[in-house]
């Protein structure tokens, strides 16, 4: 592993130094940008969509970061950032078993996982049954994992967390994230929440490999985009014997590739800047600047009047007085004719 965990850790320490660079506005929107694409990314891998504004607005504030057209977030999104702003901001805290607890408790405010009622903020119990993963139709399901019986799982996680927290100075913190993702994993503790509190427990062992708790990469992100590679991977392993080189392997050559994705948060945030800095005499009310910010952030889909008045909870009058004002002075621009409704992006700068 010598060569790759090399290379990983040259280009770890090339991205912070990049990021230690950017002036301290640039630094916390790159920040804030990650952590958002991270908390996304984590519940995506296991099929739950969030609301990217309320992510992004929930991280925001948890960092005392004064961001204009901040939203409310629900409880479950709030739970999400939660756990994940203490796994990379808290690194330096032991990871202990009350810790883990309160992970999964913020993940399932309501103690239901969907329409289900779960045990929330302990152990599985043997009431759950076998936790195993499956797939295909009911009567030929396939199972990819069972975990080990519950009345196992006290004695291993005591066992994992120990390791954990030792200060083994023959394991780097890279290589210790991946052991710690797959061991957890495996061990599968909770009735649910499992995949993403694996990955906040490898983001904190990648957090104390920097001894930083800001963030510049999101391995979630990356995950997502690998997701049946992960699938196969962890699936290939957990049925193997004790030999996790490859497991490893794929382990550090996905981060990385996470950290090319952190040239993309890169570029966004720069772009972002320059587009303030050339239009740092404009005169915008509030609704323009919002709106402005949010397609700089990626904006989903097409936006058209009607988005935007409610977006920006104006009437629809109101948001063409304040497009028509931003297509006179050449920030927006209407696109391509298509669709019923017009819809509009901004000019490149």
């Amino acid at each position: 592993m010598a060569d790759r965990l090399a290379s990983v850790r040259h280009r770890q320490g090339r991205l912070i130094g990049r990021m230690e660079g950017l002036g301290f506005h640039l630094r916390a929107e790159a920040v804030l940008q990650t952590l958002t694409e991270e908390v996304l990314k984590s519940s995506e891998i296991e099929g739950e969509l969030l609301d990217k504004e309320q992510v992004r607005s929930s991280i925001a504030r948890r960092l005392g970061m004064d961001i204009a057209g901040l939203v409310p977030a629900d409880r479950d999104v709030e739970g999400v950032v939660e756990m994940m702003l203490d796994a990379t901001q808290n690194y330096r805290a032991p990871l202990t078993k009350e810790r883990l607890f309160a992970w999964q408790a913020a993940l399932f405010p309501t103690g239901r996982s969907g329409m289900r009622k779960i045990v929330v903020g302990a152990w599985r119990t043997k009431a759950s049954g076998a936790m195993q993963v499956v797939s295909g139709p009911i009567g030929r399901e396939r199972v990819h994992f069972e975990a080990p019986d519950a009345r196992r799982v006290e004695k291993e996680m005591r066992a994992f967390l120990d390791w954990f927290e030792a200060n083994d100075v023959a394991i780097d913190p890279v290589i210790k994230a991946g052991v710690a993702h797959l061991w957890f994993v495996t061990i599968h503790p909770f009735e649910d929440g499992n995949g993403r509190i694996a990955r906040a427990v490898a983001d904190l062992a990648l957090t104390r490999s920097e001894g930083n708790p800001q963030r510049f990469y999101s391995m979630s992100a990356q995950i997502r985009l690998e997701r049946n590679a992960y699938y196969k991977m962890l699936e290939e392993t957990q049925k193997g014997d004790l030999d996790i080189t490859a497991w490893l392997t794929w382990f550090l050559e996905c981060l990385n590739r996470a950290f090319d994705g952190a040239e993309t948060i890169l570029a966004s945030v720069l772009r972002k800047a320059r587009f303030w800095d050339s239009r740092a005499g404009e005169r915008l009310n509030d609704r323009q600047r919002m709106m402005i910010n949010r397609l700089l952030n990626g904006f989903e889909g097409k936006l058209t009047s009607s988005k935007w008045a409610k977006l920006a909870r104006c009437s629809q009058d109101t948001a063409l007085r304040d497009i028509d004002e931003l297509l006179l002075r050449d920030i927006l621009v209407k696109d391509a004719a298509g669709g019923r409704s017009t819809s509009y992006s901004l000019r490149n700068p």
